[in-house]
């Protein structure tokens, strides 16, 4: 019946409560197979089911009736069955769910409801494990999602086909939401792992997921240097180490860097022992014999020598044969009457050398050679001392200008004798030193201070009060067809196009780079020399081309770069900004110079201004060394300078005063403008043939001296000492690096004589034979073909094939507002060309590039040199003005 109703034949004696002994349990179909529910009670007079709250018919209820033994009460079970479709059939709000209710003679009691749901399982998966390739001893987590189910699927992995018991494993967890980890990855964990999933109706495979653990390659230990190869001067020796610590398996990382290192070693040759003549015969002994001896050290044996052969001492009987024994006496006498002279002789000089040092002893000095000082270095961080030898008489009095110093502008120097030095002009006083320019020297005069002896008080230079001002120069005169002016060696140039100058018209012109100690005000920084052109009264037609170094490193990000001029007035006013677009001048940054267009001459200067800490100011870092006056010692000087040529270059000429030689190929570092500062330090000394002195073998400088000043040159210098004049080799690593930054570590591996340097050329593109080119030849393109160019491209195009396109191949792709004012954009463009290639000149380039355009098909680089004309050369250079 379809609604709730009481039997019509419940009894109405008192008893209990039916008790359930059985009670319905969820169930899932699976497939169409009906499921059974079962209900079993006691005392029940009647049980029936209720589906979904309706009442299940009775014909549909099978049902069992007995007794209790021990209680005597009566037992009733009943059965129904649900069918899929009756499942399917219901569509309330939760799942399909039947219950039973008992009656007894008390009353009545309800069961728990029991649920039934179609049982299913989606063949995909949600997810599969992945592959993966981890290192040894690295975490594996293997991700698997079950496909959707009911019930839920129970997961289980598989590894290589065999079921993984991660109880029997501590290193294998599979209770984190079905996925498998595994913590610490061995090589034994490497197969193909299956995420099985499976309920009561099905079982479902994953795809199969590839894990290898892999192994990089470490290297072993060296081996120990090999012998030299050489059995006799200069040869190399060797070490070696494997890729075997551990050897890389399973596709893991080879070992990086070398697994065979070379340096230069040098055998000493072996020098066979000769003797040296025989001594005079001693006097004859008393057994009447004298003795004659020599010894083995012209030269000693060394490096494996061969002894001298024969024999060290020779006797031979001195009377003749007549020999008297028995004068013994009159031998005492003679030796007695011997050793009394030489006593009275060495008391008659004490006293002597007693009188005359009391005479000398009224001018109250000892006289002690002063040659030799001991110098303390004072900077704002550290102290560091060591010996400043003077290599000449006139060295001995006050240097103003010192050819072995050039230390920190911050740096004191402090002099210390055996004695205070006396300085006759007040207690304490400093001396102002005018330091060397470093450029075009006509020999190495040197300007000395006399000091008169007065007070003994102690002697300070300051250093930091050096202020230069000396210029590098380079003059020509020019006429209609133009030319080219370098200073040489420094990266600066001047190209003066053909019609700038007026026809019979010529100009003597100049190009100058100034040293002067310019601080920019603000946080701006100086980034490169500063370059005058001239006569400042002087204006041309046609822009010339200034090139100018610089030492940044180019990223509008972190840099704001301006070029300034100097006024009459001595002030720098603002011409523009490198990123700026103006119609009044043009410049083209390049990685490591600047190309200005200009109209008008004077004195121009590269001005950085840092806009975040990642600004980087390229230095050069070059190491520099030469013996000292004494033997034993051998100077290193480390430089960090601007990494342009004119920096270069007076550091070069600074060292070729002080016959120092280059060492090690120049690197670059990059100095960030984070306030870190700079450290430089000399590592591997030789322990056994080198020592440093003390607290020197590190200096560090402040990040402002660096950032701030590019003139002078930061140097800082070291001083090692050899124990043995036989030691002609240095070896040794100079590091020079920012806190937090950057480093460089050159290697350094001389010999310290004279005659066995290897020279190390100072510059890429030595120009110092070429600093004036007039006319055609100081120009790549020959002129006819340049004119050509200028015809073409000069000329709009409705393809778009004119200038513009010309400037887009060459990579200029700014500011092209400027070229459009001139009378011939095209002639502006190559002229930038001409002084962006003048060290190699790539024509090839430049032809591709119009090939590419369209307009033209033959390569410039195959036009003779009979096209080009015999050009005047005549150039004067100046040292200074």
């Amino acid at each position: 019946d379809g609604h709730e109703a009481l039997p019509e034949s419940i009894p109405s004696a008192p008893g209990t409560l039916p008790h359930f002994m059985e009670e319905p349990d969820d169930a899932y179909i699976i497939k169409s197979n009906p499921i059974v529910l079962r209900c079993k009670a006691m005392p029940a007079m009647q049980i029936f089911f209720k589906c979904n709250g309706e009442w299940v018919h009775q014909n549909e209820h099978v049902s069992e009736e007995s007794m209790d033994e021990t209680t005597g009460l009566k037992v009733r079970e009943v059965f129904i069955n649900v069918t899929r479709q009756q499942v399917e059939d219901f569509h309330g709000p939760e799942d399909y769910w039947c219950q039973c209710v008992a009656w007894s003679h008390l009353g009545t009691s309800k069961s728990r409801k029991a649920s039934v749901r179609i049982a299913y399982l989606r063949k995909n998966f949600e997810q599969d494990p992945q592959g993966k390739e981890v290192p040894i001893e690295g975490m594996i987590v293997l991700h698997c999602r079950p496909p959707e189910g009911v019930p839920a699927a129970e997961v289980e992995w598989l590894k290589n086909e065999e079921p993984i018991d991660s109880n029997l494993d501590e290193n294998i967890d599979t209770r984190a939401d079905h996925n498998l980890i595994i913590r610490q990855a061995r090589l034994s964990d490497s197969g193909n792992y299956t995420c099985m999933a499976a309920n009561i109706v099905a079982k479902r495979r994953s795809m199969s997921a590839t894990v290898v653990v892999y192994v990089n390659g470490g290297w072993s230990s060296w081996t120990e240097w090999s012998n030299c190869n050489a059995r006799c001067g200069r040869g190399w020796q060797k070490r070696s180490r494997t890729c075997t610590n551990p050897a890389p398996l399973n596709g893991g990382a080879f070992c990086e860097g070398m697994s065979v290192q070379k340096i230069t070693c040098t055998s000493l040759c072996p020098v066979d022992g000769s003797w040296e003549v025989w001594s005079e015969w001693s006097v004859c002994s008393p057994e009447c014999e004298h003795l004659r001896v020599r010894e083995c050290i012209a030269p000693p044996p060394r490096n494996g020598g061969k002894y001298c052969e024969g024999l060290s001492q020779e006797s031979e009987n001195c009377t003749e044969g007549l020999c008297i024994q028995d004068i013994e006496t009159a031998s005492d006498i003679a030796l007695y009457s011997g050793l009394g002279a030489a006593v009275i002789a060495v008391a008659v000089l004490v006293v002597g050398v007693t009188l005359y040092r009391r005479s000398q002893s009224e001018y109250g000095v000892d006289v002690i050679d002063s040659s030799c000082c001991d110098f303390i270095f004072f900077s704002p961080d550290r102290t560091y001392s060591g010996p400043i030898c003077l290599q000449d008489p006139l060295d001995k009095e006050l240097m103003t200008e010192s050819s072995l110093f050039n230390p920190l502008s911050d740096i004191k120097v402090k002099v210390q004798s055996s004695f205070m030095v006396s300085l006759g002009v007040t207690e304490r006083a400093e001396y102002h030193g005018k330091a060397h320019s470093g450029t075009f020297p006509h020999g190495n005069n040197r300007a000395f201070g006399t000091i008169q002896a007065r007070n003994k008080a102690t002697y300070i230079q300051n250093l930091s009060s050096i202020s230069t001002t000396s210029e590098l120069k380079t003059t020509a005169i020019f006429g209609h067809l133009g030319g080219r002016l370098v200073v040489p060696n420094t990266g600066v140039s001047l190209l003066i196009p053909h019609g700038a100058i007026p026809e019979e018209t010529s100009w003597e012109i100049y190009l100058a780079i100034t040293q002067r100690d310019l601080q920019p005000e603000g946080t701006d920084v100086l980034l490169g020399p500063e370059v005058t052109c001239g006569p400042a009264d002087l204006s041309v037609s046609t822009p010339f081309a200034l090139t100018i170094p610089h030492c940044a490193e180019v990223n509008s990000e972190h840099w704001n770069i301006h070029l300034k001029k100097r006024t009459q007035q001595g002030k720098w006013e603002e011409v523009m900004s490198v990123e700026e677009e103006t119609t009044s001048c043009y410049c083209l940054l390049d990685p490591y110079a600047c190309h200005i267009l200009l109209n008008s001459f004077g004195t121009y200067a590269l001005i950085g201004e840092p806009i975040s800490d990642c600004a980087v100011r390229q230095l050069k870092v070059a190491v520099f060394g030469c013996l000292s006056c004494n033997s034993l010692d051998y100077n290193l000087r480390v430089y960090c300078m601007d990494n342009t040529p004119c920096a270069f270059q007076e550091v070069v000429s600074d060292e070729r005063l002080q016959g120092g030689q280059l060492l090690e190929e120049p690197k670059l570092l990059h100095f960030k403008g984070n306030t870190f500062s700079l450290q430089i330090s000399v590592l591997d000394i030789p322990p056994f043939l080198w020592r440093i002195k003390p607290f020197t073998a590190c200096q560090e400088v402040p990040f402002s001296r660096v950032w701030r000043s590019s003139r002078p040159p930061l140097r800082c210098a070291f001083s090692l000492e050899r124990y043995t004049p036989a030691t002609t080799q240095l070896s040794c690593k100079v590091c020079v690096r920012q806190v937090k930054g950057h480093e460089q570590i050159l290697q350094i591996q001389t010999s310290i004589l004279e005659n066995e340097k290897e020279t190390i050329a100072f510059f890429a593109h030595d120009d110092s034979n070429f600093p004036a080119q007039m006319g055609p030849k100081a120009f790549k393109i020959p002129y006819s073909i340049r004119q050509r160019i200028c015809a073409t491209f000069d000329t709009p195009n409705a393809k778009g094939k004119d200038w513009q396109m010309l400037a887009q191949k060459n990579s200029i792709n700014r500011n092209l507002s400027y070229f459009a004012t001139q009378s011939s954009p095209s002639a502006v463009i190559l002229d930038l060309w001409e002084a962006r290639h003048q060290h190699d000149g790539d024509l090839d380039s430049l032809a591709c590039a119009l090939e590419e355009i369209g307009r033209t098909h033959s390569k410039i680089s195959d036009i003779t040199e009979t096209e080009i004309e015999e050009p005047d050369f005549n150039y004067s250079r100046q040292n200074g003005l």
